[in-house]
């Protein structure tokens, strides 16, 4: 149990640098540049994503076994894609239907994408037993 809440935490730390990163691009691209905010959310999601792949795989989740790095990494950009594919569902919903500002439904968003990244990266990424 000790371990998982340690994980959690890293997670978490990991997490918020992530969130700053995906906020700060988000919000640049949309204001300084006037995209559109899922396009906008999409860019700046990725760039987060590849923060979050090194820092996750470095200091949250333990490298399992007998999995190569080139499979790790092809997993992990899947269920990143799929993650993707909720935020920018949400974005979208929120912005375009509910007429929510882009800044809280991206809030809502993150939360929701956050739950399923630490979910399925535990099951899928990491050692058994860890």
């Amino acid at each position: 149990m000790r371990h998982l809440i340690e994980q959690i935490m890293k997670f978490g730390i990991v997490g918020i640098i992530a969130t700053i990163i995906d906020f700060g691009v988000l919000i640049f691209l949309t204001e300084v540049f006037g995209l559109n905010p899922v396009v906008s959310a999409t860019i700046s999601f990725i760039v987060s994503l590849i923060f979050n792949y090194v820092a996750s795989m470095r200091y949250v989740f333990r490298h399992r076994e007998g999995m190569s790095r080139e499979r790790e990494f092809a997993i992990f950009v899947v269920l990143s894609v799929i993650g993707l594919g909720i935020n920018d569902l949400l974005m979208w919903l929120g912005t375009s239907h509910a007429a929510l500002d882009y800044r809280l439904v991206k809030v809502f968003a993150t939360a929701i994408v956050m739950i399923w990244n630490f979910v399925t990266r535990k099951i899928f990424l990491e050692e058994k037993g860890t």
